[in-house]
C-alpha cells in the first residue's frame, strides 16, 4: 500500500471533457485524512488467496455468467445476447474471475492483471478478509491525482506525453479496431503503467474501481461509483478515463472491466 497525506484538492471537472449528467462538477474543494490505498488494483492471484482461504464464491459464479467484451471472445463463439444499446457486451455462460474470457479462458495465464466480475458485494469480502475497506470516491480521487493540482490525468493534463501511451484505453475505431499501441487488448498487469506521484499503478484505464460511496441521490439510490474508466474507454463515446470522471454502477454489477483496490485507515 502507499501513504496518500492528509490534504486539500479540487475535486469534480467542469471542464470540455467532463460529462456533467454524471455529476462531474461542480470543481469543489475536498478534504481527506491521510490513508492508505493498495498502489495496485486486487490482481487475480491475490484474490485466489483469498478465494483459497475462505472459499468465497463471487456472485457471476452464483449465477452462473457474466457479461465479456465481444472482441474477446473466440470468432467461433456461438451467438449470445448482447446488451441493448451496447452489443459489444455479450451474455457468456461460465464467464467468472476464474474464466475472464468465457469457459476458454483461466485467470492462471493472467495471475497478475486486475481481478474482473466482481461486484460491489465481492470487493467488499476481499477488503473485509484482507482487513481493509473500499475506498471513498473523495478519497479515490485525492490518490489518482497524485499530488498534482486540476489535471485531467494522473500525470497531467496531456493525453499521451510524448506520444507514449500511460494507460491501457482503447484506440483506434471503437469498438473494430484496436492497434494496441500500449501492447494490450484486454486488461494489462496491474502495474505495467509508471505510478503517478503518490505511486498508484493504473490509477486510470485498464479497469473500472468499485468506491464506497453512493452515485447520486438523483438517480436510483442503489447505485454505487466507479472511478478510473477501463481498457474499453475511447473518446469517441466515452472519456471517462480521467481522475474527475465517474460513473454509477447498480452493486451487483459484475462484468470484464471492473475491479478494485483497496484503502485501510492511518492509525
Amino acid at each position: 500500500m502507499v501513504a496518500v497525506p492528509a490534504g486539500e484538492f479540487l475535486m469534480g471537472s467542469e471542464d470540455a471533457l467532463a460529462y456533467p449528467a454524471d455529476g462531474e462538477g461542480p470543481v469543489r474543494t475536498a478534504y481527506v485524512d491521510a490513508f492508505w490505498l493498495d498502489a495496485c488494483t486486487v490482481s487475480n492471484a491475490q484474490f485466489a488467496r483469498f478465494v483459497a482461504d475462505t472459499g468465497y464464491r463471487t456472485s457471476a459464479e452464483r449465477i452462473g455468467w457474466s457479461f465479456v467484451f465481444a472482441g474477446l471472445l473466440p470468432d467461433d463463439f456461438p451467438p449470445t445476447r448482447g446488451v441493448v444499446g451496447a452489443p459489444w457486451w455479450r451474455q457468456v455462460e461460465g464467464a467468472d474471475w476464474r474464466h475472464p474470457d468465457g469457459p476458454h479462458s483461466t485467470w492462471e495465464d493472467r495471475a497478475d492483471h486486475p481481478v474482473v466480475h466482481v461486484d460491489w458485494d465481492d470487493a467488499g469480502a476481499y477488503c473485509a478478509w484482507a482487513g481493509k475497506r473500499l475506498p471513498t470516491e473523495a478519497e479515490w480521487e485525492r490518490a489518482a491525482r497524485g499530488g498534482l493540482h486540476a489535471k485531467v490525468f494522473p500525470w497531467g493534463d496531456e493525453f499521451e506525453p510524448g506520444g507514449r501511451p500511460r494507460m491501457n484505453v482503447w484506440q483506434g475505431d471503437f469498438p473494430h479496431r484496436h492497434p494496441t499501441a500500449d501492447g494490450w487488448y484486454g486488461t494489462c498487469p496491474v502495474d505495467a503503467f509508471e505510478p503517478n506521484g503518490f505511486g498508484l499503478h493504473n490509477a486510470t484505464g485498464n479497469v473500472w474501481e468499485w468506491c464506497e460511496d453512493r452515485f447520486s441521490p438523483s438517480h436510483d439510490e442503489q447505485q454505487r461509483v466507479a472511478k478510473g474508466g477501463s481498457y474499453l474507454c475511447h473518446a469517441s463515446y466515452c472519456r471517462r478515463y480521467r481522475v474527475a470522471a465517474r460513473q454509477g454502477l447498480f452493486p451487483d454489477s459484475a462484468t470484464g472491466n471492473v475491479g478494485f483496490r483497496c484503502a485501510l485507515d492511518m492509525t
